[in-house]
């Protein structure tokens, strides 16, 4: 009886390693920063338990006070019924609260509570550190800017 059992393949020496075939892709890079962005900021918030779409939604109430949910959705650009269950748990938290405006009964209009202002005292001064970290690794001012150009060029399309 013949065996016939197939041959091994040939073995190729392993060249390495290859990463550059993702990592040179701008989506993929765009991505992998927006995790470690994301990471960091979720260590330097921890003590607050805020995750950076919490932190957006709350500064924007606070420049725009009494401005109505579907403008805030749209600014961050997150669904209507996601930012829904985002604003409940930032209310239960007791850091915003909902009216209505004399102007429209059928939205709410979105405005800081007393503790959601001084809440925002911390947390502005966290991210301000926080940017300051950002603007210097890449470089300073004049780079943040460059970047933010060249991001803005990629939202350009998007929108």
């Amino acid at each position: 009886m013949d065996d016939q059992r197939a041959a091994p393949p040939a073995k190729t020496p392993r060249r390495g390693f290859r990463a550059d075939v993702v990592t040179d892709i701008v989506g993929y890079r765009l991505r992998r920063a927006q995790i470690a962005i994301f990471q960091e900021f979720t260590a330097r918030f921890a003590d607050h338990d805020l995750r950076p779409a919490e932190y957006s939604a709350l500064a924007l109430i606070e420049a725009n006070p009494g401005s109505k949910q579907i403008e805030i959705a749209k600014a961050l650009g997150i669904k209507r019924a996601n930012f829904v269950a985002l604003i409940n748990g930032i209310e239960a938290r007791g850091l915003i609260e909902r009216r209505l405006p004399p102007d429209d009964r059928r939205s709410q209009a979105l405005f800081l509570t007393p503790l959601g202002i001084e809440t925002m005292r911390v947390l502005n001064a966290a991210q301000a550190e926080f940017e300051a970290h950002c603007v210097k690794k890449l470089g300073g001012p004049a780079a943040r800017d460059q970047l933010m150009d060249l991001l803005s060029r990629l939202l350009d399309d998007a929108e």
